[in-house]
């Protein structure tokens, strides 16, 4: 399946094993203000066709994930997990013939306690 940003500059393929049904929404700090839906893809499953050069990456905190972005049209095309650093979430508004509207509910996942921001 491919994945682009709104100009086309980047172009992913991605392989999605359990298609859609890994679609959640995060409410941690900097996912809530992003607003997008991801869908999980292992580390292996994803190619950037093309604009590697035209990601930009964003890291704070922990520093583990890595959150990639369109330098053109500034959309969030995907990242690489905190939660499971061999797996990505890419932006399901990217994805090629799919509509985030028509799946309806998407679930939330907890990132505002996320065991990495947890004091001992």
């Amino acid at each position: 399946m491919k994945a682009r940003c709104h100009c086309g500059a980047v172009v992913l393929e991605v392989t999605l094993l359990d298609g859609l049904k890994t679609a959640t929404r995060c409410d941690c700090s900097f996912c809530s203000r992003r607003g997008a839906a991801a869908v999980s893809v292992p580390m292996g499953e994803l190619t950037i066709l093309k604009g590697a050069e035209n990601l930009s990456l964003y890291q704070w905190g922990t520093k583990t994930a890595k959150h990639y972005f369109c330098k053109t049209c500034g959309i969030y095309t995907h990242h690489q997990r905190r939660s499971d650093p061999n797996e990505f979430g890419v932006n399901l508004g990217n994805l090629d013939g799919v509509s985030v509207r028509e799946l309806g509910d998407i679930p939330w996942v907890d990132g505002i306690n996320h065991p990495s921001d947890q004091n001992s």
